[in-house]
C-alpha cells in the first residue's frame, strides 16, 4: 500500500498505527511515586501497630486494634490499586481514599466527642495526630491525583 491515497494526498495513518492516550501523570514519576510511596509506608505502620497491639493487649482497647487493622486493609488496597494501575484499578483506589477520609473524618469526630470509647489511639483518632495528620491529607491528595491521572 503506498503512503498516498489515490488523490495524491498523504494517507491518513491506520486506526492501529496510532499510539495510546498519554497520561497527566505517570506512576513512576513525581506525585504518583510519592503517593504510592506514603500509602506503602502507611500500610507497614498500621498493619504493624495494630497486630502488635492486638498480640500484647487485646482487651486494653479492641475498637481500636480493630479500626487500625482496618485502616491498614483500607491503605494496603490502595497501594497495590495504585502500583497495579489501569483504570479500574484507578477506580477502585479513588473509591478507597473517599472510604479512607470518611473513615478518618469519623473515627477523628469520635475520638473527640467520646475519647472514652478509645482507650487507646487508633491510626485515624483526632484525625491523624498521632502520625503527623498525614492520615486525613493523605486521601485528599490521593483523590486529587488520581481524578488528575485519568487517561485522557
Amino acid at each position: 500500500m503506498s503512503d498516498t491515497d489515490r488523490t495524491g494526498a498523504p494517507a491518513s495513518p491506520a486506526p492501529h498505527d496510532t499510539p495510546p492516550p498519554k497520561q497527566q501523570f505517570e506512576l513512576g514519576t513525581g506525585p504518583g511515586r510519592v503517593l504510592v510511596w506514603f500509602y506503602g509506608v502507611f500500610t507497614v505502620a498500621a498493619a504493624s501497630r495494630s497486630v502488635v497491639e492486638m498480640i500484647m493487649d487485646f482487651g486494653k482497647a479492641p475498637l481500636a486494634y480493630v479500626l487500625s487493622a482496618v485502616a491498614a486493609v483500607v491503605y494496603g488496597f490502595i497501594t497495590y490499586s495504585l502500583v497495579r494501575g489501569g483504570e479500574k484499578a484507578r477506580g477502585a483506589a479513588l473509591l478507597c481514599c473517599a472510604a479512607e477520609l470518611a473513615g478518618v473524618l469519623v473515627v477523628g469526630t469520635w475520638t473527640r466527642l467520646e475519647p472514652s470509647a478509645f482507650p487507646d489511639s487508633t491510626v485515624w483518632s483526632e484525625f491523624g495526630m498521632g502520625y503527623l495528620f498525614i492520615p486525613v491529607i493523605l486521601p485528599v491528595t490521593g483523590m486529587i491525583w488520581l481524578r488528575r491521572s485519568r487517561t485522557a
